[in-house]
């Protein structure tokens, strides 16, 4: 046993550490994904990029590399069942079995109701929901095959509880991940698969750097008690304590927000 000063710092870091996990993260070289990726490498474990762009995902694989961190890209159509599979085979062929996955894709759409056509409304919804539902399907099957356990992440997005304006079908589609994290997390806990999603505020991405013009960054620090957007990188603290089974081993079916407390603000 260590005893000592420093024996409370090595106990807490142990708790957080993914040293002999595989992540898989789908949409790994975003914004998002990406810190995520160096968050969980950091960490110890090893990273599967899943990406539509084999640029950014090789990208982002020579920068975990050059660290030591073990990596491997992958790209995929996160909206199609036989594309994810194949990355899935992929991934853990190189790497070994996947247990942590963390589902980062997502688009967004501000197109006005009215002018809304059903092409868009399945585009989005394909993307930030199917693509969700595709990934548990075959990552969780191959946890559960496996009977070792297995953490899921989703990402929601506070819009999916506040009905905000401009991003109606982007709305939607995470309602219904909020939804599917919570029906997962009752399905799978019988296999010891954690399922949680976590609920980010306003943070630039790809995905809404359009919508983010200067009157609707200045409406949303109104309604920020932190008073600022956030930063990629300070969602990497709670995304590593999901995914440790020592730090949160008790948590499924959660959605964790981290927004700057944008939900607790009413007025």
């Amino acid at each position: 046993m260590t005893t000592g000063p420093g024996a409370s710092t090595e106990a807490g870091t142990a708790l957080f550490d993914l040293t002999g996990h595989v992540a898989a993260v789908i949409g790994g070289a975003g914004v998002l994904g990406s810190s995520v990726c160096h968050g969980f490498g950091d960490a110890g474990a090893s990273i599967a990029v899943l990406d539509r762009s084999r640029e950014r995902a090789d990208e982002l694989v020579a920068a975990l590399a050059a660290k030591g961190i073990r990596a491997a890209a992958m790209v995929l159509d996160a909206s199609d069942k036989e594309s994810v599979e194949r990355a899935r085979v992929e991934a853990e062929g190189r790497l070994g079995p996947v247990d942590i996955l963390v589902n980062a894709v997502g688009i967004n759409s501000s197109t006005p109701f009215f002018e809304l056509d059903l092409e868009e409304w399945h585009r989005v919804l394909d993307t930030n929901l199917t693509s969700v539902l595709l990934a548990c399907q075959i990552f969780g099957r191959a946890m559960v095959e496996r009977g070792q356990g297995g953490t899921i992440i989703n990402f929601s997005s506070t819009s999916s509880e506040i009905p905000l304006s401009r991003v109606l079908t982007y709305s939607v589609s995470k309602a219904g991940v909020n939804i599917l994290t919570r029906y997962l997390a009752r399905e799978l806990a019988p296999h010891r698969i954690r399922v949680n999603a976590i609920v980010p505020g306003f943070f630039p991405a790809e995905q809404n750097r359009k919508l983010l013009d200067e009157s609707r960054i200045e409406a949303i620090l109104r309604h920020t008690p932190a008073g600022r957007l956030g930063e990629a990188s300070e969602l990497v603290g709670t995304m590593i304590w999901l995914a440790s089974e020592r730090a949160s081993g008790f948590v499924t079916g959660a959605l964790i927000r981290v927004d700057g407390g944008f939900s607790a603000t009413t007025i």
